[in-house]
């Protein structure tokens, strides 16, 4: 059993956007071909604690190079007022020859990051500008700043970006750090949520949102959203625009904006396209330059097990990470 910790699960996935995003793309294409399995993930909640949770996240990636596991992460966002990380998660790699545990991987970082590349991704295939130079992000903590890094790999062309957080000091926390990260970017914190979404024409949305909150009326025409956080958007805001989502079995659950959407009205005609099938060129989708498209992510177990092996594959070349060799009977 390789055992690998944080520290190195970092040091592999440093500076590795564009590798990241490429094997998102590839592993979005394999589920839309048909060559993942992926049941429906499980939440752990406690009696009369409806905020936090554990959830499991199993799955296997076909391919040249097959992957089977399961990632299991904690969500307390509690966590943030007492100076910790909302999220915490740990992922097993088991062989697909005789099911046996192979690898055991302090996950935090590849969570943030796969969700991260998902949405650059969603943002590449459906900004209406080649060359966008603005975004907006609603929600000031580790995954929107890796949704930053990662959106700004994909859309080089990016130079303002406009933060906002009801904690103000938080966002103009994370302005200062992502000007360290970007230095040729610009960026300034907004006052109102609603400056913010109006005032570039991508927008990212990552909070601990429960319930919705927010319409897209603030939001330019032809704007596009990603709904990272799955439960800020109102009914009336996803019935009126073209929705694509990563796996519409997936993310009609757990009282999600489009879980609402589909209880509203019935089906799920709302829902226009998925990531995979855009990757993969499916007809049927063109984006209407004038309508705000959103991209809601339920976040699937396959783009985890995907970075996880590939992170499992390059700590062991480089000797990092510790083997256990009797961990097993």
């Amino acid at each position: 059993m390789l055992i690998i910790g944080h520290q190195a699960a970092q040091d592999v996935l440093r500076d590795q956007e564009q590798r990241i995003l490429t094997l998102v793309e590839d592993t979005y294409r394999l589920h839309d071909e048909g060559d993942t399995a992926l049941p429906h993930s499980v939440f752990l909640r406690f009696p009369d604690d409806a905020r936090n949770r554990v959830i499991g996240l199993p799955g296997y990636v076909g391919g040249a190079d097959p992957v089977a596991g399961m990632k299991w992460i904690a969500s307390f966002p509690g966590n943030v007022a007492a100076g910790k990380e909302r999220a915490s998660a740990t992922v097993v790699l088991n062989s697909t020859a005789d099911g046996r545990p192979e690898a055991l991987l302090e996950a935090s970082a590849i969570s943030a990051k796969r969700t991260a590349a998902s949405a650059a991704v969603a943002a590449g295939l459906l900004v209406t500008d080649a060359e966008p130079r603005g975004m907006s992000l609603v929600g000031c903590g580790p995954i929107n700043r890796e949704v930053l890094r990662f959106t700004a790999a994909r859309l080089p062309s990016l130079r303002e970006v406009v933060v906002f957080d009801l904690d103000r000091e938080r966002a103009a926390g994370f302005a200062d750090a992502a000007r360290e990260m970007l230095p040729g970017v610009s960026f300034a914190v907004a006052e109102r949520i609603e400056d913010a979404m109006g005032a570039h024409p991508l927008v990212a949305l990552a909070t601990t949102a429960a319930t919705p909150h927010l319409d897209l009326s603030a939001c330019r025409p032809g704007a596009t959203v990603l709904h990272v956080s799955l439960r800020d958007l109102t009914v009336e805001a996803i019935l009126g625009a073209q929705n694509v989502v990563d796996d519409a079995d997936h993310v009609c659950r757990e009282n999600t904006s489009l879980h609402l959407a589909e209880q509203a009205t019935g089906g799920r005609d709302f829902i226009a396209a998925s990531v995979g099938g855009l990757l993969r060129g499916a007809p049927g989708f063109r984006r209407d330059p004038a309508a705000i498209a959103v991209f809601s992510p339920f976040g699937l177990g396959v783009l985890d097990l995907a970075l996880a092996r590939w992170v499992r594959d390059e700590a062991d070349r480089r000797g990092l990470g510790v083997r256990v060799e009797d961990f097993l009977p």
